[in-house]
């Protein structure tokens, strides 16, 4: 079968860090990720099946990865090769249309009693995604047992699959999954409906906090950051009241808040952090500059949500300590709570998200695999190119049946 597979190979790891360092999505062209012929995963089990990818996203982890970007934190809980691809529609060989939960959990892994987080549906949460029956990976796509989306054939357990609805096209079935990560992040926010919360980022992880924001947990004042003029836009139409350049945040949140400002000196632009401020704030970029200013706009005893994947970063945490403020992580999905107690699995809120917001539409670009150098520079520059979504196509690829 055709594949994109990633191996472990420190030599080519270390020139995609240098070539991404210079430009995003450039370490694609030195790495580990090769298009290959390879063998097909084999079912783990009885409760598995053959997933054939329609469609399959790129996603802000799968760049970092690529890029060498991503932290050492994971070496022990991905097996290699891999391939890459979590964000999947696909087909069964009934012809019927699922999309893939990734997360290997105490269920896929054959391990029985599951653990607590399984107990409780937090699958994101799993205690044994090194264990089991399976080798190590924290989801499909970075576990060499289970094959991933960046492919024409991989491997599931009924567990992970949830069947499409006929009305949904693929474009929209492939955002579920990113759209769950979103919602699992907007309802950590514990947002009231008298809040003021600031969304930082407008990728495809901060438009769909903004869209799960508006829909299940909407504030009195949603403000979101945006670099480029499509995202702003896009960011508007997904719910947010105001958008602003990120430069420009901790100006905006004091006029929001109506708080006081401690400047480094005379210039209004020139503001270290806010008396008071944002109730929440949602990180969906994950970078030192944007965790420091989500503590500078934050108010004391806030929260701030962190959903995009930080890695490693240097940051002044004497506000979070002398302002009380609350620093939590948003990762995956599983079961959420509602306002009013009900709960419902991420996955169900994130399939009503991607119908009612039509976020179909965020699919700007689709690549055949044999242009993955091409679709990978495009996804790490996609904001700046007027994009939202970039995947992999593979609807007629050849040799679908290995």
């Amino acid at each position: 079968m055709k594949a994109l597979v990633f191996e472990r190979d420190v030599p080519r790891f270390a020139a995609a860090k240098v070539a991404g360092g210079l430009l995003p999505g450039r370490g694609v062209r030195v790495g580990p990720l090769q298009l290959d012929d390879v063998d097909p995963p084999e079912l783990p089990g009885p409760d598995w099946v053959v997933v054939r990818p329609r469609l399959a996203g790129i996603c802000g982890s799968d760049l970092a990865t690529i890029d060498g970007a991503s932290s050492r934190y994971f070496e022990p809980i991905v097996s290699f090769p891999f391939v890459p691809g979590h964000e999947v529609v696909g087909e069964l060989d009934d012809g019927t249309r699922v999309v893939l939960e990734p997360v290997l959990g105490c269920v896929t892994r054959g391990i029985n009693p599951v653990c607590g987080a399984c107990a409780r549906g937090d699958l994101g949460n799993c205690e044994r995604i090194a264990f089991g029956h399976l080798e190590p990976g924290l989801q499909t796509g970075f576990c060499c047992d289970t094959g991933g989306g960046w492919s024409t054939f991989m491997v599931a357990h009924r567990s992970q699959l949830h069947e499409v609805p006929d009305a949904m096209s693929d474009e929209a079935a492939v955002m579920v999954e990113p759209a769950a990560c979103a919602v699992h992040a907007a309802l950590a926010a514990h947002a009231g409906p008298q809040d003021t919360v600031v969304v930082l980022g407008a990728g495809t992880l901060g438009l769909l906090t903004v869209a799960a924001l508006r829909r299940w947990s909407p504030p009195a004042q949603l403000l979101a950051t945006a670099k480029h003029p499509d995202q702003q836009a896009l960011a508007r139409a997904l719910g947010a009241g105001r958008v602003v350049e990120p430069g420009a945040v901790r100006r905006a949140v004091r006029r929001l808040a109506g708080t006081l400002a401690i400047s480094r000196g005379e210039d209004e632009g020139d503001i270290e952090r806010l008396t008071g401020g944002a109730d929440v704030v949602v990180d969906c970029v994950g970078s030192a500059e944007s965790l420091a200013d989500a503590l500078a706009v934050v108010r004391p005893r806030g929260r701030v949500v962190v959903a995009g994947m930080p890695g490693q970063v240097s940051i002044d945490l004497t506000g979070l300590w002398h302002r009380e403020i609350e620093l939590v992580g948003a990762y995956t999905y599983g079961t959420e709570t509602l306002p009013g107690g009900e709960r419902r699995r991420t996955f169900d809120l994130a399939f009503e998200l991607a119908a009612a917001a039509d976020l179909g539409r965020l699919v700007s670009a689709t690549y055949p695999l044999r242009r993955y150098r091409e679709a990978i520079e495009h996804a790490a520059t996609a904001g700046a190119r007027g994009a939202v979504k970039v995947a992999f196509d593979l609807r007629d690829e050849k040799e679908r049946n290995p």
